[in-house]
Order: structure tokens, then C-alpha cells, then sequence
């Protein structure tokens, strides 16, 4: 079975409409589930998802409004351990800051679980290690001062 871990992005993206990915992160999730693939949500990525929810609906009521659309999008949170924590170690000092932490430990939960990764967020590097598919609208480069 196929297996695809989606980074906190995604599911913030389906869980607003407002959101700029929503669009695009749910039609990846009904692609996914389509093509008989199971998506996973590293546990680093469970706490950012819940960050925004727990300040706005209270701890109770935030973590069960993630946990519903998880369950409804058959989203499995998956925990990490020290061989992820070690791969994803690797891939902050091979990548810097082009790659932060959170986001090396989804791509190292993936590399871990064979699988590849679903994320709204184009500026990650190339990796060599999984495949990556960005979804959503991109978004215009932050314009630099040259001051």
C-alpha cells in the first residue's frame, strides 16, 4: 500500500476554506484516497496543526475539531521515534536553513515509512531522499530589501 505523509500545511489548509491551499489540498487528499494511498501526519506535525485551534476553541474543543477531520480524511498521526529524530537531524545539517526542523522531521517520518510527502510549501530544497508533491496556490515571493 502506498504511503504519503502530509506536513501541517495541508491539514490546516483543509480544515479552513479561507485558507490559499484549501482548494488544492483537498483535491491532493481525494487524488490520494482515489488512488488507495494512506496518509500520515507525523506527530511533530499534529502539535502545529492544533497550535491554532487550541488559541482559538480552548484545548478541549480545538484538539477535537482537529481530531474530527483527521478521522473524516482518514489521516493517521503517527509517532516518532529516535530514528526519525536522527534522520531528520541529518537532513537539518545537510539542508540549514533552507530546510527547519519541523519540516525535516515530516520528510524524515517519510523516508522512514518509504513514502512520499504532501506539502504547501514550495521553498522546500530538493530532496534526494523522497518524493515531494507541493499543493495549493503558490504563492509570490516575499520581495527582499536590498538595503
Amino acid at each position: 500500500m502506498a504511503l504519503t505523509v502530509v506536513d501541517a500545511g495541508v491539514v490546516i489548509a483543509l480544515g479552513d476554506t479561507t485558507d490559499v491551499h484549501h482548494h488544492g489540498a483537498k483535491a491532493a487528499v481525494r487524488t490520494a484516497h482515489a488512488a488507495g494511498v494512506s496518509l500520515l501526519l507525523p506527530a511533530s506535525a499534529f502539535a502545529e496543526v492544533l497550535v491554532g485551534p487550541l488559541h482559538k476553541q480552548g484545548a478541549i474543543d480545538g484538539r477535537h475539531r482537529v481530531q474530527r477531520v483527521l478521522e473524516l480524511l482518514s489521516i493517521r498521526v503517527v509517532q516518532l521515534d529516535t530514528d526519525i529524530a536522527v534522520l531528520a537531524a541529518s537532513l537539518r545539517a545537510q539542508h540549514g536553513p533552507r530546510l527547519r526542523l519541523p519540516d525535516a522531521l515530516v520528510v524524515a517520518t517519510a523516508a522512514h515509512n518509504k513514502a512520499s510527502v504532501m506539502t504547501t510549501d514550495a521553498r522546500w530544497p530538493k530532496l534526494a531522499s523522497v518524493a515531494v508533491t507541493v499543493v495549493g496556490k503558490r504563492r509570490s515571493p516575499t520581495p527582499r530589501s536590498t538595503a
